[in-house]
């Protein structure tokens, strides 16, 4: 059974759903059906969300795939709380600027090093 791996991909599925209604309320607010309309907060909201469901898909997956092949339950809760942490600081970051911002950067370096770290347990799992 998928205990923990449920709390933060469902934790991380609230998430998306609150980038994904920023979107909707810029869309709804300036009247754009499609793309941003060149405007620069739009594109912002557009990408934050869209990063989020590019990342956090392969993460629960990996996450999930630990879990079933019997993975540290507390590995599995720290690499959750780390998760949901990197990717609020990234939605964070990336909604102010599109420039250089220290949250966003750690939010990707976090998201980028828990996919790694996830990726190597499960092929250890698997070898060992």
């Amino acid at each position: 059974m998928l205990h923990i791996t449920s709390l933060y991909a469902s934790l991380l599925a609230l998430l998306i759903i609150f980038l994904a209604f920023k979107v909707v309320r810029f869309r709804l607010t300036k009247q754009v059906g499609i793309g941003d309309n060149g405007d620069k907060k739009g594109l912002l909201a557009i990408r934050t969300h869209a990063n989020a469901v590019e990342y956090v898909p392969i993460l629960i997956l990996l996450m999930a795939i630990y879990e079933i092949n019997g993975g540290s339950s507390l590995v599995l809760n720290i690499i959750g709380v780390l998760a949901v942490i990197a990717r609020i600081l990234h939605a964070f970051g990336l909604s102010r600027s599109s420039g250089k911002s220290n949250p966003r950067f750690i939010g990707t370096g976090l998201t980028w090093s828990i996919i790694i770290t996830l990726a190597v347990l499960n092929i250890l799992k698997y070898i060992l």
